[in-house]
């Protein structure tokens, strides 16, 4: 072991009372076992620099290095290969120095920071949070985070792996040999870390992580803000500098509850809206065509990573970063910008309920069930083959709720669809009798997932004011949308969220509509049960992907008749769903009446709407009439400001089944009427009388489906229409109308 002088400077002289026998620096060989099987959790303790007697000794462990050196200041410590990749040597220091390493591959030298001289970057804040499951920014503390550390630029990378023997960073920086990059474990918290210097935006890595048994194990980062694009499925060191341009929507996004504005939703899956764009090239085109058209949001269907695109985005693998698909992360935030910018809000799918089996993503992540419940019978899921998160886990709900949060902040998106709530909330969700086990009361419910989704409904409310969480909750569970403080008749608190899909009303107006006219009468509760449970919750009535998949046809095929009856249907149907009490979501393609099912490869026929097809004017009615409905609907408070209160519907006809004749007022909260009228039967029903309130003088048509313009027959009403002072439906006045055929008309006050 030598120590040589560089060219700037003598070798300093040996320090006084050095002692003159020094020990040797050489790592024992149970740490070198432990480095190399990848089970060490305390690399810095033995790699680094240390005060040792005689000096300081400097251990490194760097495979296919043909030399390390050290440099400290003019101090240059050539040290001595110790096989198997180590290498150590001996300062003749008192004091750890500042230094360097020089090493020395074949064809190349670098020079790079000793990762095991830093102290750790992650504080004891941060530790305790993690600990106690209540980080609620949990993607500031793990992952990859670039940043400078003690004066040094490079990358903190931190993982949670409570079970692991040991982990390891590996990336294209070693050549994915994680055997030079050891992390250490912080305490008792199950996480390791790890600040590499050097490191920067743009890096490609994984975690390899010895299992309990001994065996090892290549994992993505579950908090990597960037991925490769599928099918690779390596993590990407990322750092945002998207600078924002929407504060002026963010500032006046909470002015209204959502329950008591205009909501009217285009759902869309980004991949196939026009398939092959980016997310900029979305950006130029999206935002003007759901604003001309008159949506106040997108829901876009799952964003975050996911390996199949089969799966539509609905199996998760990396639950922080949007897909990498379409772009970057900045890209994705430069849409939502873009969308903001145009008036329009943005819903994102959200799917805590579960995830895939890969096994580079989160199962059995460090060996044992960690993400997934313990319990067999409560990880797997019997319907899509993937595994449910164990909600009863305090890091694992923090894993979900600070995600909630993270894209609520840092991708500024206005609300989240929290898909398949109803597979959550219960144990016996889609199994037999002897697949499951009651809860600690003998009942059916999850409580664990009950508690994770009060939870995240009131720390998103608390954190990011003016967004909204919305349920897709299939059953008759009480208290969705019900404040979570508040207790129902079941005992449980609300589960806070703020809007609730109507399942319900969906399946049954659906099916109504799916009958031939003539048998519509036998079917009429179908229309109306709805209004038996309409302010049970704060609902949302969806016309979503799920229903024109899958052999179940699109909207417009699903109605009876040849093509004129089945446009007319449709018209007549989505006019009565937007003046329903309710808010509004319509799926991409559907707002022109496609009339093949989806597919997430071809996406919509927008052909359909080329000039040069003859049927072109036939879907551009349909377009037309949607971009009325919602441009009428804005503009009319009584079709949304009271959504969830009793006091604004009114039935003036709900038993007209033989006319297959539906007629009622919505009412806005200074009690302003609109008069909703559907015939859904193909005859013209002429001087079709029906009760009116007697302090509208004149009312007047404001919408009417069986326009020409939208391809109706024109049975319209151009000139007002004063009403009579006959009694009629217990009201105290009446109008008497001609009903369009297989219609719905709007009536305003004049």
């Amino acid at each position: 072991m030598t120590a040589r002088p560089p060219a700037s400077g003598p070798l300093p002289r040996q320090q006084p009372g050095t002692p003159a026998r020094a020990v040797s620096a050489a790592l024992g060989t149970e740490d070198r076992e432990r480095l190399l099987a990848g089970t060490h959790h305390d690399p810095h303790s033995v790699l680094g620099a240390h005060p040792v007697p005689g000096g300081v000794a400097v251990r490194a462990l760097r495979p296919y290095a043909l030399g390390v050196a050290v440099l400290a200041g003019d101090l240059q410590l050539e040290l001595t290969h110790d096989g198997q990749g180590f290498f150590s040597g001996l300062l003749p220091l008192r004091e750890v120095p500042e230094y360097r390493l020089e090493v020395a591959y074949e064809g190349t030298v670098v020079r790079a920071e000793d990762p095991y001289r830093f102290l750790p970057a992650l504080g004891d804040l941060d530790l305790h949070l993690i600990g106690e499951g209540r980080h609620e920014e949990l993607w500031r503390a793990l992952g990859a985070e670039p940043m400078t550390h003690q004066g040094v630029e490079g990358t903190r990378f931190t993982v949670w792996a409570p079970d692991a023997r040991g982990v390891r960073v590996a990336g294209g920086f070693d050549f994915w040999d994680g055997t030079a990059y050891p992390m250490r474990s912080l305490g008792g918290t199950g996480v390791w870390e790890l600040f590499v210097p050097g490191v920067g935006e743009g890096e490609l890595y994984k975690f390899e992580i010895t299992r309990p048994d001994g065996s090892r194990t290549l994992r993505a980062d579950p908090l990597a803000r960037r991925t490769e694009v599928p099918p690779a499925t390596s993590s990407v060191v990322h750092a945002s500098h998207y600078e924002w341009g929407d504060a002026e929507w963010l500032a006046r996004r909470g002015e209204r509850p959502a329950h008591e504005a205009p909501f009217s939703v285009y759902e869309v899956h980004l991949p196939s809206w026009r398939p092959g764009l980016t997310y900029r090239q979305l950006a130029e085109q999206l935002p003007a065509y759901v604003a001309d058209l008159g949506f106040t949001h997108v829901e876009l269907m799952p964003v975050a990573e996911h390996p199949f695109g089969g799966s539509w985005g609905y199996q998760v693998t990396g639950f922080y970063a949007p897909t990498a698909r379409l772009g970057t992360p900045d890209d994705f935030k430069h849409l939502v910008d873009a969308l903001h910018r145009a008036g329009i809000g943005v819903i994102m799918d959200w799917v805590p309920a579960h995830f895939p089996r890969d096994a580079w993503a989160l199962a059995e992540f460090d060996g044992r069930p960690l993400y997934e419940h313990s319990d067999p019978l409560r990880a797997a899921h019997p319907d899509w083959g993937t595994l449910e998160f164990d909600f009863g886990r305090r890091e694992v709900r923090n894993f979900l709720v600070a995600n909630a949060v993270y894209w609520c902040e840092e991708y500024h998106i206005d609300g989240l669809r929290v898909d398949a709530v109803a597979s959550m909330l219960y144990l016996d969700y889609s199994r037999e009798p002897g697949q499951w086990m009651p809860n600690e009361h003998g009942g059916r419910e999850n409580l664990d997932a009950v508690a994770f989704l009060q939870e995240m409904n009131a720390t998103v409310y608390r954190r990011v004011p003016g967004v909204v969480t919305v349920a897709e909750e299939s059953t008759a569970w009480d208290g969705v949308t019900r404040a979570t403080h508040h207790r129902g008749p079941s005992g449980f608190g609300g589960l806070g969220f703020g809007l609730k899909w109507n399942m319900g009303w969906m399946h049954d107006s659906l099916q109504y509509m799916s009958h031939d006219p003539v048998h519509r009468a036998h079917h009429h509760g179908e229309m109306t049960f709805s209004m038996v449970y309409a302010y049970s919750e704060n609902y949302v009535l969806p016309l979503s992907h799920d229903e024109v998949v899958h052999g179940k046809k699109s909207l417009v095929s699903k109605m009876p008749g040849d093509w004129w009856r089945q446009r007319a249907d449709l018209r007549a149907y989505l006019a009565f769903m937007w003046s329903h009490p309710g808010k509004q979501l319509l799926f991409m393609g559907q707002e022109f009446a496609q009339g093949t099912e989806w597919s997430e490869e071809r996406g919509p026929d927008w052909w359909l709407l080329d000039p040069s097809y003859g049927a072109a004017a036939d879907h551009r009615g349909v377009l037309d009439l949607v971009r009325d409905l919602n441009s009428r609907y804005r503009a009319t408070p009584a079709l949304w400001e009271r959504d969830a209160h009793p006091d604004g519907f009114e039935w003036i006809t709900g038993d007209a089944a033989d006319d297959n004749v539906l007629a009622f007022l919505r009412r806005a909260a200074d009690g302003t009427p609109l008069l909703a009228v559907s015939n859904f039967s193909p005859v013209v029903r002429h001087d079709y009388r029906l009760g009116v309130p007697a302090d509208v003088p004149v009312w007047r048509e404001t919408l009417n489906t069986d326009a020409t313009r939208y391809g109706g027959s024109g049975v319209v009403h151009p000139d007002p229409l004063p009403p009579s002072p006959t009694p009629w439906h217990g009201r105290p006045a009446s109008v008497r109308l001609t009903l369009p055929p297989l219609a719905t008309v709007w009536l305003s006050p004049a």
